[in-house]
């Protein structure tokens, strides 16, 4: 058996877009069960099984990977077996003639994770934006490498971008990050996205014994996983620019 090759999401992603012309070819979801076989026209399960097929192309083309046991929490991929803490690769897929409808993460999950393994905000993410016609076949629209803090801006009601239902925060959720852009521009730092996380930890009620200290705690464990002291403003400074005000109309 052929010794397995590693490579970086960056590799990932130049292969798929430039090797395999991933943007140039076609695909069905086909569904068999008895003597029945048909071909899948739901655009709901698309974006997963985009996800399992990036799988099976890692094991074609003998990539050395392992799975995340936890598919809750960001990375879905370690593309060092031997080093879970680099080269993580988050997949994403949503359908490109809406906007991007996944999630992130849970936000109050996630927020402790950071605490536990900092170097998770190094994930990087490969995202497809895919298109299902009438008689189910799939192309890939536009493919995307990004980190987590360029596909995720504020909104109007906290300072980042969350599912929030029924006075309840449960989801982060991302921004649309091409095309025309919205009143709120992506973040442009990793330490800016911490910052939103923290003060929406700080003003979230279920979350405010959370946001004690969580700064102080997240600029340590930084520290010492990569030796770098990393500094993260405070949201009062930030606000104006990420939540600008409405523009009057005359």
């Amino acid at each position: 058996m052929a010794e397995r090759i590693q490579l970086t999401a960056e590799q990932v992603y130049d292969r798929l877009l430039n090797v395999d012309k991933i943007k140039t070819v076609d695909g069905q979801i086909r569904f068999f069960l008895g003597n029945v076989d048909i071909i899948v026209r739901q655009k709901d399960v698309v974006g997963n099984i985009i996800q399992e097929w990036l799988e099976g192309w890692l094991k074609k083309n003998n990539v050395a990977f392992d799975t995340n046991p936890n598919t809750q929490m960001p990375p879905d991929i370690f593309l060092n077996p031997d080093d879970h803490t680099v080269d993580l690769l988050e997949v994403k897929a949503f359908n490109y003639t809406a906007s991007p409808g996944f999630d992130i993460a849970d936000f109050k999950a996630y927020a402790r994770e950071i605490l536990e393994n900092p170097y998770m905000l190094h994930t990087k993410y490969i995202i497809f934006g895919y298109s299902m016609s009438d008689d189910g076949i799939v192309t890939i629209k536009e493919i995307w490498i990004k980190n987590v803090w360029e596909i995720c801006r504020s909104m109007e009601g906290w300072p980042l971008n969350v599912q929030y239902k029924n006075k309840v925060i449960h989801k982060i959720r991302p921004a649309k990050w091409y095309g025309k852009q919205s009143r709120f521009p992506m973040f442009r730092s990793m330490e800016h996205y911490l910052s939103a996380i923290e003060e929406t930890l700080f003003s979230y009620h279920d979350t405010h014994a959370l946001s004690v200290g969580w700064r102080k705690k997240v600029v340590e464990a930084y520290k010492n996983f990569y030796g770098k002291t990393i500094t993260i403003p405070r949201w009062e400074d930030l606000d104006e620019f990420y939540r600008p005000p409405v523009k009057s109309q005359k």
